[in-house]
């Protein structure tokens, strides 16, 4: 897989996403369904935004890595929340963690929505080449 990134404005280098993202070449495309904090048992969580981002990424991890896919190749992950507020006061530092553990550079969309699933505040949605 051959990846290439663009971003022709500066302020972009702060946003740990980009304004598109090439692909040439790839093996695979996985085009993973939202993902939310519910548990093994199919549990919706009822924890803070925070904790329920944590745990989303932790089900985002699983689903990509049992499909075969790694993290790194996440080309597009939106994300739908049911308060932008909240998620830039309480989960930037979580998200901007993760994006940078796994040396994602992705293009992305940030949606506040009415409501989500079971009383849920957060949702990503990806797509992952390899």
């Amino acid at each position: 897989m051959e990846k290439q990134t663009v971003d022709p404005w500066k302020w972009g280098e702060h946003t740990n996403s980009v304004q598109a993202v090439e692909v040439k070449q790839v093996a695979g495309t996985l085009y993973c369904s939202g993902q939310v904090a519910i548990d093994a048992n199919g549990q919706p969580s009822t924890a803070d935004m925070r904790s329920q981002l944590l745990q989303t990424f932790q089900n985002l991890e699983q689903l990509i890595g049992e499909a075969g896919y790694e993290c790194s190749g996440i080309v597009r992950l939106n994300v739908y929340t049911t308060s932008v507020t909240e998620f830039f006061t309480t989960c930037t530092d979580v998200y901007q963690a993760w994006i940078a553990s796994h040396g994602v550079k992705q293009a992305t969309t940030l949606l506040e929505v009415q409501g989500l699933f079971a009383g849920l505040t957060v949702e990503l949605e990806a797509t992952v080449v390899k």
